[in-house]
């Protein structure tokens, strides 16, 4: 079976500054991949160098069994890709910028009209499909994100904390989705700073610190015996658990 992510120690900069450290990874098909870290770890860096977006890498790297230096544009019109903030185009309602988006991936325009509507009426933005998005809150601007990401059905997808800014009710129906897609085959590349749903929702869990893995397995076999939760795991390999000793030091300073 052809992985869907073959990356083979890839190196990445800004500048002078080397991010990412001699990543090597591969996904199968099918798999909802938890991707973490802290702040500057890498993960939006690996993400965007695998949707094409950061061209000047080293090391090997190849997405739907395609290289990814020399068929970039290939890998393009087959993925999907989420980021954390919505950035649309504010004059445009929810209709005109799915119909944008059907063009670039030369979708029936048709076809195209009919996923956005039946789309946009699942998210509950029907009666705000013609409405500019200038007006939109952050959530139904992810919303309409999220749905552009999908629109062409793509094979694999990649989500930079696509829960932002979502009610409760959309929460859940994201999640579902994510399962359902990787239920039929697709494969689901995840990162977000919520523990719980990438341990709830996640096949594998992949850590990355200072732009290298230190850890990738399923919840299980991360779990260390004091470890309860991806939260302690995630804080004690990155070295950052004594959160609950900060807490207590912030509310005493409160208390001064």
């Amino acid at each position: 079976m052809t992985p869907v992510i073959a990356i083979h120690n890839l190196h990445q900069f800004y500048g002078a500054t080397e991010i990412l450290k001699g990543i090597n990874l591969t996904v199968a098909p099918g798999q909802v991949v938890g991707y973490i870290g802290p702040n500057g770890a890498g993960k939006s860096t690996t993400i965007k160098t695998l949707i094409g977006l950061l061209p000047d890498f080293q090391g090997e790297v190849s997405v739907l069994g395609l290289d990814l230096r020399t068929q970039a544009m290939d890998v393009k019109r087959r993925i999907g890709y989420v980021p954390e903030n919505a950035v649309l185009y504010d004059l445009l309602t929810p209709t005109e910028y799915l119909r944008f988006v059907g063009q670039l991936y030369e979708l029936d325009a048709t076809l195209v009209d009919k996923k956005a509507a039946d789309l946009l009426h699942l998210f509950d933005l029907t009666q705000h499909a013609n409405n500019r998005m200038s007006t939109f809150s952050k959530g139904m601007r992810q919303k309409v994100l999220l749905i552009s990401g999908l629109l062409h059905n793509p094979d694999l997808v990649f989500l930079d904390e696509p829960l932002s800014g979502l009610d409760a009710n959309t929460v859940v129906l994201v999640k579902q989705i994510i399962r359902q897609l990787a239920d039929s085959g697709k494969t689901v590349f995840y990162s977000s700073h919520i523990m719980d749903v990438v341990e709830k929702l996640s096949d594998r869990i992949i850590i990355i610190n200072g732009g290298q893995i230190i850890a990738d397995g399923t919840f299980a076999e991360l779990q260390a015996t004091r470890d309860t939760s991806l939260e302690q795991l995630f804080g004690r390999l990155t070295g950052n658990d004594t959160q609950t000793a900060t807490a207590e030091a912030f509310i005493q300073a409160l208390n001064q």
